[in-house]
This record gives C-alpha cells, sequence and structure tokens, in this order.
C-alpha cells in the first residue's frame, strides 16, 4: 500500500481541478523529503483506486509532474521522483510553533522610516476622525456606473483597450481642459495636460523633474505631509517659511530667493493644507513676480478648489501665470470620491511631455474606459451638478460641526470658520496634549489618527486638521458626545 495515503485531501467542491490539487500535494511531499529522489510513485490504476478517484485524474496528476520536473516516467519501469532535484534548504523551527511563510523574508532590502504610516483596520463601533475627506455616500454611482457600461457596451470600444497614450486619453484631455479654462480661467490646450492617478502622482512626477540631491525648493511651515515627504525622497533640502492668515508669507521667500538658488515652491493657494486659509490675492500676485525674476517653479496643489460656502472660487495662480512657471495640479478624486483615480498636471508642453516620458516607469498608462467615463461626466454636466448637490450638504455640515465645537468646547478648541474645504483647522489649548486626547477618545470608541504628521517644523501649535465633511448629522453628533467624555475624563484627572 502507498504509505502516503493519509497525506493526501481532495476536496471536491473547490475550484481547484482534482489533478492540480493531487499534483500540489506530491510537490510538497517531495519538497518536504517525505518522498525522495528515485521514489518510484504507485501506478495510476492503483492510485486512482485508493484515493478514490478516476484513474483520467491521476494520469493528468502525472502529466503535470512530469512537465513540470518533479517526477520522470521510465517506460515499461514506472514513474519515478527526478533523481537530479536537490534538497531545499529550509529553516528548522519549533515544531510547537507554526510559521507563516509569508511573514519570512530570506533577503535583505532597504526600508525607509520616513514613509512609514499608522493604518490602522476599521473597528466595529469606532468613529474615526479624519483630516478631511468627501462621503462616499453621496457618490453618484449609479450615473457612473451607467456611462461605464454604455462605453464599455460600444462595438469598438477595443480600440480603448490596449496600451494608449502616455498623457491619457486624448478625448478626457481635450475636455478637461475646456473645464479648466472655462471654471479656473486657465488658457490651455491638451498638450498642456496629462492625466495622472491622483494629485500625489502629479506632486510626485513634479519633484522628480525639477530636484536633485541638495537642490532647494520652500514650503509652508505647516503643510501638507504627503508633499513634504516627496521632497525629501529627492533628497532636496526643504526650507519653511511662515503661514499667516493670508497664506505663505512672500516676504520670507524673497528674502530667501536673494541669498540662494530656489528651484520650486509648493503651494496649496486655494485652501492651505493643513490650515485652510486662502493664499491673498497680494502675495499671489508677489509670488508670481518672484518665480519670474528669480526663475524657480511653483508647485500649485489644487486642493478643495470645489468646495466654497461663502463666496465663489478664487481663481488659481495658474490663471494668471503667463511666463510658464506655474505648475497646476488637481484631481477629481476627493471631488468624487477616493477612488476614482482621475487627476491633472497642468503645465509648459515641454515639463508636460518630460513628465509624460518620467511616468511610464511608474504607470504606463491611466484606465482609459475610467477616464472616457469621466471625460462624459464632466462634458455633461454631471460633475457640476454633483459639485453644486454636495456643496449644499457639506456646508450644512461645516456650520453644525463648527457650531458644536464652538458651543461645547469653546474653553478648550479654538478656531477660525472654514470658508470652504472639508476640514477645520483646530487649536488644543496648551494645558492638553494631543497625545492624551487621542489615548482617552479611543477609549470611548474615538480614532483621533496621526495628530504628529501635522507639526513637521516641530513647532509645537498644537493643531490639527478635523474632517467634517464625511459625517451625516447624526454622525455629528455623535462624534461629538465622544469628544465631550473624552475631554471630561481629561478634565477630571487634572483636578486630581
Amino acid at each position: 500500500m502507498f504509505p502516503y495515503k493519509t497525506s493526501f485531501q481532495i476536496d471536491r467542491t473547490h475550484k481547484q481541478a482534482l489533478y492540480l490539487q493531487l499534483a500540489n500535494q506530491f510537490i510538497q511531499l517531495i519538497k518536504e523529503r517525505k518522498l525522495v529522489p528515485e521514489a518510484k510513485l504507485p501506478g495510476s490504476r492503483a492510485l486512482s483506486e485508493l484515493l478514490n478517484v478516476h484513474r483520467k485524474t491521476v494520469v493528468a496528476c502525472y502529466e503535470e509532474l512530469i512537465l513540470q520536473g518533479w517526477v520522470e516516467s521510465i517506460p515499461k519501469k514506472g514513474t519515478f521522483v527526478n533523481a537530479k532535484l536537490p534538497e531545499l534548504n529550509q529553516q528548522n523551527f519549533d515544531a510547537n510553533k507554526v510559521v507563516s511563510s509569508t511573514k519570512l523574508v530570506g533577503f535583505d532590502f532597504y526600508k525607509d522610516a520616513s514613509l512609514k504610516r499608522k493604518y490602522d483596520e476599521s473597528q466595529e463601533g469606532f468613529l474615526y476622525l479624519n483630516d478631511g475627506i468627501s462621503d462616499a455616500r453621496l457618490t453618484p454611482t449609479e450615473d457612473i456606473a451607467r456611462t461605464y457600461r454604455r462605453i464599455c457596451s460600444r462595438k469598438n470600444v477595443y480600440k480603448d483597450m490596449s496600451y494608449g497614450s502616455l498623457f491619457g486619453n486624448e478625448k478626457l484631455r481635450i475636455t478637461l481642459a475646456n473645464y479648466l479654462n472655462k471654471t479656473r480661467g486657465l488658457n490651455i490646450k491638451k498638450e498642456n495636460v496629462l492625466i495622472t492617478r491622483g494629485s500625489q502622482m502629479g506632486i510626485f512626477l513634479s519633484a522628480k523633474l525639477l530636484l536633485q540631491k541638495d537642490d532647494t525648493i520652500i514650503v509652508g511651515q505647516t503643510n501638507y505631509t504627503s508633499s513634504d515627504t516627496t521632497f525629501l525622497q529627492r533628497k532636496a533640502n526643504l526650507l519653511r517659511v511662515t503661514v499667516d492668515k493670508n497664506g505663505l508669507v512672500t516676504d520670507e521667500i524673497e528674502q530667501i530667493c536673494k541669498q540662494k538658488t530656489i528651484k520650486a515652491v509648493f503651494v496649496t493657494s486655494h485652501h492651505h493644507h493643513p490650515t485652510t486659509v486662502t493664499l491673498s490675492a497680494e502675495r499671489r500676485i508677489c509670488l508670481l513676480n518672484l518665480a519670474q525674476k528669480y526663475n524657480f517653479a511653483i508647485i500649485e496643489d489644487d486642493y478643495d478648489y470645489d468646495f466654497n460656502y461663502n463666496h465663489s472660487p478664487i481663481l488659481p495662480l495658474a490663471s494668471h501665470d503667463t511666463n510658464g512657471n506655474v505648475i497646476y495640479i488637481g484631481s477629481v478624486c476627493k471631488t468624487v470620491a477616493p477612488v476614482f483615480r482621475i487627476g491633472y498636471l497642468i503645465g509648459p508642453t515641454s515639463f508636460v511631455n518630460e513628465a509624460a516620458n518620467q511616468r511610464r516607469f511608474i504607470d504606463r498608462q491611466g484606465d482609459a474606459l475610467l477616464e472616457l467615463t469621466f471625460e462624459d461626466f464632466i462634458k455633461s454636466g454631471d460633475l457640476d451638478r454633483h459639485i453644486k448637490k454636495v456643496m449644499k450638504i457639506y456646508k450644512m455640515r461645516r456650520d453644525l460641526f463648527c457650531k458644536l465645537l464652538k458651543d461645547n468646547f469653546s474653553a478648550v478648541f479654538s478656531f477660525d470658520f472654514p470658508k470652504g474645504g472639508m476640514a477645520v483647522w483646530v487649536k488644543l489649548n496648551d494645558n492638553y496634549s494631543w497625545k492624551t486626547v487621542a489615548e482617552v477618545a479611543r477609549k470611548n470608541k474615538l480614532e483621533i489618527g496621526e495628530w504628529q504628521r501635522y507639526d513637521n517644523a516641530e513647532l509645537g501649535h498644537n493643531c490639527i486638521r478635523m474632517g467634517f465633511a464625511t459625517y451625516n448629522k447624526a454622525e455629528i453628533y455623535e462624534l461629538m458626545d465622544r469628544l465631550s467624555k473624552t475631554m471630561e475624563e481629561i478634565k477630571n484627572r487634572l483636578l486630581i
């Protein structure tokens, strides 16, 4: 009798064919040296009877093993384990411990501690205080899905399913250029447009083209963490300037330019991340003049441009750029839903061409069918209708969120009403620390998140962003209730 009958498990309900199940188990026995080189395998008829499977299943199994080189068939003698198989060297582990091979690493690789972020898995019953993201429940999924299906059902859809342009779908580039000209006051053509997988790809490509080791880029003392990390990955020097109620202080930028060569300035001009302030008209003009005079690039992140509650959007720096200094970056991810990775990089044609060349090696091209879907979504007016709809909802949520913060936490939190965007920049009373708040909040099933990342410059400003757009009315009340319990417990601790 074949000695390893008990080693085989045949699952007739499994999607994998029986002969492959059998072959894979033979391979495991050979690897473990339970079947040694030159060991003879049972005949197909005998094994089929032993395992209660059809003889053809065993024959197919043996043929698969022969094709893979694990066994060899010798005419008139039988099937044998390949005599030339070397022994697989494996680590010795405690037999009482179960070790997953997926956790083992048999080689050295480089790690970068600066890229490490804390990502908590969603836990049942927890509320997560984010830094300002859209509510995915408001996404017009049916409209988008209907358009996507219609595009996929076209007879000539196969033309858009192969390798395409590095720049993104041409129709989307044309439509997006027209849309940005109309809504942002730009003066661009499709040649100025590179479709990206979101704003972060645009920032990454810009940094790749503009910065090398020891080059200097100016950012705010408070700044978008991911952009800081991207620039540091290029081994660039980050010089930080003050951000006040009017945005980046351009007088400080001018003083730096007089002393050293600047390659770029990064700015979120409309709603500065993280503080939400808007770059004033005076400073916009000043920054453009400095870029022309000192020959540096302005990387303008179009963050939260569409969400303005008190006034019409202020046109971006790119709309006033007549000297080719501005690289304008944005996306529809935050406007519609983060899952739709459709973004854009706008710049001089030569810069866009080189960015496309670089993009080839990290992401050959985007999703042409999704890009065509959003081309239709924009061109049909659906995007504008969606923006108008969620604007009303987010404004109501902002008003309620800020009212409850002011009414219930005026002694511990201070903030300005944001004029737009999806978050509030909140300062905690200096008698408290966000570290303590985060620890106690977790006991109340409220996750504060990475509060440390808002102070890369280590200013000690004691501020974080609190997003409001994600939560409906009931969730806002529940969030405030948990925050109230958190702060009450902390106060009681201080009194002891």
